[in-house]
């Protein structure tokens, strides 16, 4: 198959390409800022069409490998940018891809879809512009896909790896907090967690059976109080986590949800129910058994064991 990989040069997206090369594949990479191994540059953000077709033109299937930062506080009301910022990229993508006649696709997703789908009472889409976004995203993508271009959601959790020098985006608060002297301390709750080679290998999957499906993935299922307390023992500072009570994280959350609203701005995911979703499990089953550590390690390198000649990660 040929492959273009639309933010290929990202933390998922370099290690798709690697997978997909990996098992003979031909990929195309496209992203917004010049890099090695960059084929093309082009904001898909904003491209149209007419400037996507070509690119896309001779390939068998498409991979959607750009995220938004959904924590990042916007003027209000943010639902507008979120939708083109997250959705309507993916629409003219894949409709592009369509006319091109491509016969498969993957997007990178949010697991917050997968528990939309199991717990239409926690209001997720009504409570979170991300997360009402991201199920359009879906929804909308494969519907400018039409039948004949199948595509798959990837729904991932934490994404732990490194490629190069690109880490997941709220890995360094973590690592601050982890190497410094400040006591660590986690809630109750906890989430599922996998290492982004795992998602490259599933999405090389999806690819080559042309799936449409929604794909959880996960590799483990991590507590707060245990993933913390890796990410500390990864860097070399391994110590005793604290259980911070439901109440103050609760306080805190919606503390700063309301300093948002003082300020006339919202983000993503809404910090007044952010506690809701913090203090549950979102565990995803099955998952795929792998063990993390290596992923953690490279995410969260101890002063002792530099990154530069480790292979692929997460």
């Amino acid at each position: 198959m040929r492959i273009l990989v639309v933010g290929g040069s990202g933390l998922i997206g370099a290690q798709v390409v690697d997978v997909l090369r990996e098992r003979g594949h031909t990929t195309t990479t496209v992203a917004r800022t010049a890099q090695p191994g960059v084929d093309h540059l082009l904001d898909v953000g904003s491209a149209s069409i007419e400037e996507l077709r070509p690119m896309l033109a001779g390939h068998d299937g498409v991979v959607y490998a750009t995220r938004t930062d959904e924590q990042r506080p916007l003027p209000k009301p943010i639902y507008p940018q979120f939708r083109r910022d997250n959705v309507e990229p993916v629409v003219r993508l894949f409709t592009a891809a369509r006319l091109e006649g491509l016969t498969r696709g993957a997007v990178m997703g949010s697991y917050y879809t997968y528990f939309d789908r199991r717990h239409p009472q926690w209001r997720l889409t009504e409570r979170h512009t991300y997360i009402r976004c991201r199920v359009e995203q879906a929804r909308e993508g494969r519907a400018a896909a039409g039948p004949e271009l199948p595509v798959a959601v990837l729904e991932l959790p934490f994404v732990f790896g490194r490629s190069g020098d690109r880490l997941p985006n709220w890995a360094g608060p973590l690592d601050r907090w982890a190497r410094s002297r400040t006591p660590l301390v986690a809630p109750a709750g906890g989430s599922a967690a996998a290492s982004a080679r795992s998602v490259a290998e599933v999405t090389a999957d999806a690819l080559e059976q042309a799936s449409g499906a929604d794909i959880p993935v996960a590799d483990e299922n991590l507590t707060w109080h245990d993933m913390i307390g890796r990410i500390a023992e990864a860097v070399g500072r391994r110590r005793r986590v604290a259980r911070l009570p439901a109440g103050a994280a609760k306080v805190a959350l919606r503390l700063g949800g309301a300093v948002q609203g003082l300020g006339d701005k919202e983000s993503g995911i809404n910090p007044t129910y952010l506690a809701d979703l913090l203090l549950a499990e979102l565990f995803v089953e099955p998952t795929t058994g792998r063990s993390l550590d290596s992923a953690v390690r490279e995410t969260f390198p101890s002063p002792s064991f530099g990154v530069g000649g480790r292979g692929t990660r997460s």
